[in-house]
């Protein structure tokens, strides 16, 4: 009965050696000692507590330690707190523009800024100080709203694309506003027409009077003007009925 709990106390101490010699190997400072040198961490160290190098220069690693950087073996170290990838001060957690362009200015929640809220941020707007709720431009400068004129009988003649002075009116007071924003809009005149008569005819027509109104701002000043004739293609109410087709005829100015 001896020999037999002998021999499984041999069978058991291998094991046993084993565990403590795989503890002491991925111990901290202080750890088991080889050959004069602390194994510590990933690297190993000599007994001044430096990390021992190869032949090329490059750090020992010891096997099964534990993961500590070492500055001096190119470990980057581990960031203290929340990281903060793109550098803005806010910290990823709360950062809903994570990939904000280094040196932009941001807000609270890691956006860049927009002091006057129109939509531009401070960095690429040419215009700071917007008035609240104004269109603007790509470059934050106030423009025009986009306008629709109906161009009913007091407009232009049955297939005519003479002005008349009720269109005229409503195109000065559009010519004082564009001059009076800040962008320098780039200005559409879109012509519509209904469907009456053959297609091919009303999108020429359609032309003619976006060309008609197009002239008549450029008398104004206005510059940076092109046209677009839409014909019969594009209607918003109804062609069947005649105040539908009075709504079809029509000519958008649109700013950008």
């Amino acid at each position: 009965m001896f020999e037999k709990t002998q021999k499984r106390i041999l069978a058991i101490a291998p094991i046993g050696l084993a565990i403590g010699l795989a503890v002491g190997s991925i111990g901290t400072a202080g750890a088991a000692a080889h050959g004069g040198m602390k194994i510590n961490g990933p690297y190993v160290l000599d007994s001044a507590g430096k990390v021992v190098t190869d032949g090329s220069g490059k750090c020992v690693k010891s096997p099964g330690g534990f993961s500590i950087a070492i500055p001096e073996c190119g470990d980057a170290m581990k960031p203290k707190g929340p990281m903060d990838s793109d550098g803005d001060g806010v910290t990823d957690d709360k950062d809903e523009c994570p990939d904000t362009i280094k040196g932009v200015a941001v807000n609270a929640v890691g956006c860049p800024k927009d002091s006057d809220n129109d939509g531009v941020p401070d960095s690429m707007d040419k215009c700071p100080g917007t008035r609240a709720g104004a269109r603007v431009n790509v470059d934050g400068c106030e423009i025009i709203e986009n306008v629709t004129i109906q161009t009913t009988v007091d407009h232009f003649d049955f297939d005519s694309a003479e002005l008349k002075p009720a269109m005229m009116a409503e195109l000065d007071a559009i010519a004082e506003k564009i001059k009076s924003t800040d962008g320098d809009e780039k200005i559409t005149v879109i012509g519509h027409t209904d469907s009456t008569g053959p297609e091919a005819y009303n999108q020429r027509l359609s032309e003619r009077r976006a060309q008609a109104v197009a002239d008549y701002l450029a008398s104004k000043g206005i510059t940076n003007l092109s046209i677009k004739g839409m014909g019969e293609s594009q209607p918003i109410a109804d062609n069947s009925t005649r105040e539908g087709r009075a709504k079809n005829r029509r000519v958008e100015i649109i700013a950008e």
